[in-house]
């Protein structure tokens, strides 16, 4: 592994644990998906998108109904990713969602 795969999956890891919505690990076959990521040229700034659209949809339940597990893969955020490769998020709504994980995780270290 040369240095810029390395400072890419760390990048793709560091993100993803620090969504509130997952669980707090970071496995062989998430590191394989990270590579294929970068393999597939996908920008970190288009993953950290997809992760924050990702973490504010769960978080934007309903919150009478019954709680989810925490995502436990990076695959869960494929399909995200793709959708944001078809239609790229306007800046302003990336900041609204920044907002909304930030806010989810305040709450949750309380």
């Amino acid at each position: 592994m040369n240095d810029s795969e390395s400072s890419y999956i760390s990048a793709v890891r560091d993100l993803y644990l620090q969504l509130p919505v997952t669980a707090n690990r970071f496995t062989r076959s998430d590191r394989l998906m990270a590579r294929n990521l970068l393999e597939r040229r996908i920008p970190i700034p288009l993953l950290r998108d997809a992760f924050l659209l990702g973490a504010a949809r769960r978080l934007a339940r309903n919150p009478k109904a019954p709680p989810l597990e925490p995502v436990r893969s990076l695959h869960y955020f494929i399909p995200i990713i793709e959708e944001i490769q078809r239609n790229p998020l306007p800046p302003l709504y990336v900041q609204y969602l920044e907002l909304k994980v930030r806010q989810a995780l305040r709450t949750n270290r309380t």
